[in-house]
């Protein structure tokens, strides 16, 4: 649907472009002995926290999956055109982009080899096979379209929120949508200038709408628009359904990710505004950054669950 923004074109704008493969050429995946411990405090609040499988671009959704896992986290949140297991045809750099305008009535999908509307039915009940056994549940689908043919994918593959930039003229039909489904959007904020920048134009387009619509919010993005969370989250309030949730070292359109607690995104003061607003949701951790490491992946997940911990008393 309209207005929709590339995520690979934001990532070359800022330098961010993904590697070769999940563990080749720009990816440093070590100190991971830390890792597998979950996020337990966080549950008690009813918080889930998870992975944006667009972290393990570079890699396929099964080894997202995986890599989940080895963080002892229970959740993650798919995004098209992801290849689906290592080897196959489609990747992030060749899949078809789910994100862009779609005619009224047809569903492009991705290739049947890739996480999409077009993924088809032996592989879908695959990839359902290989969640459950790594104890993983795939709850959010996104920044994808917001059409019938993806509520229809959601429903099949057990999703709860689909993760969108819809069209501003869009919202009477998804009102429908979500509904009937039973199924969220959560409006999605990349940086200024994309529609849905400021929590403002969420609010504009949300308001009146049926309370399974609201927001995704984006920590890092607001940051590079130099809004900052704490305000962003204060301002949904009563619209917040799951978080792309990050720290950067700056504000401003070249930052870059860095482990929870240690940037200026003010984490504490975020999950302060949280838990105060009683939110349960999901949170996905997405990092954008080129090189990463997992160590600083279950640095993020430690960080998260002891300010949990301080939080619920």
């Amino acid at each position: 649907m309209g207005h929709a923004v590339n995520r690979r074109t934001f990532l070359r704008a800022t330098g961010a472009a993904a590697g070769a493969g999940l563990f080749g050429a720009g990816y440093h995946v070590a100190g991971a002995a830390d890792a597998g411990k979950g996020a337990p405090h966080a549950e008690k609040l009813g918080w889930r926290l998870g992975c944006q499988a667009y972290t393990f671009r570079a890699g396929s959704f099964f080894e997202a999956i995986d890599k989940t896992a080895e963080l002892g986290l229970h959740y993650i949140e798919a995004y098209p055109g992801q290849r689906l297991k290592p080897g196959a045809a489609a990747d992030a750099g060749k899949a078809k982009d789910e994100s862009k305008p779609k005619e009224k009535g047809r569903g492009r999908g991705n290739p049947p080899d890739s996480m999409g509307t077009g993924l088809s039915a032996d592989l879908r009940k695959e990839t359902l096979k290989r969640l459950a056994d790594k104890g993983v549940k795939l709850v959010n689908f996104g920044v994808g379209p917001a059409n019938k043919a993806a509520f229809d994918f959601a429903k099949d593959m057990g999703i709860e929120t689909l993760v969108s930039e819809p069209a501003f003229n869009a919202f009477d039909d998804l009102d429908k949508l979500v509904e009937e489904y039973q199924i969220n959007i959560a409006i999605h904020d990349h940086p200024k200038p994309s529609p849905y920048w400021d929590p403002e134009i969420v609010l504009e387009h949300t308001k009146g709408r049926s309370k399974r619509i609201g927001a995704c919010c984006d920590t890092g993005h607001w940051m590079r628009s130099d809004i900052k969370p704490v305000d962003a989250i204060k301002k949904l309030e009563g619209r917040i359904i799951s978080f792309h949730f990050k720290d950067l070292n700056e504000f401003g359109r070249g930052a870059h990710d860095v482990p929870w607690g240690t940037g200026r995104g003010d984490v504490k003061g975020m999950l302060t505004e949280v838990k105060r607003q009683g939110v349960k949701a999901v949170f996905s951790i997405e990092y954008e950054n080129r090189t990463f490491a997992m160590s600083e992946l279950a640095e993020c997940v430690a960080y998260f669950d002891t300010v949990a911990a301080e939080l619920g008393g």
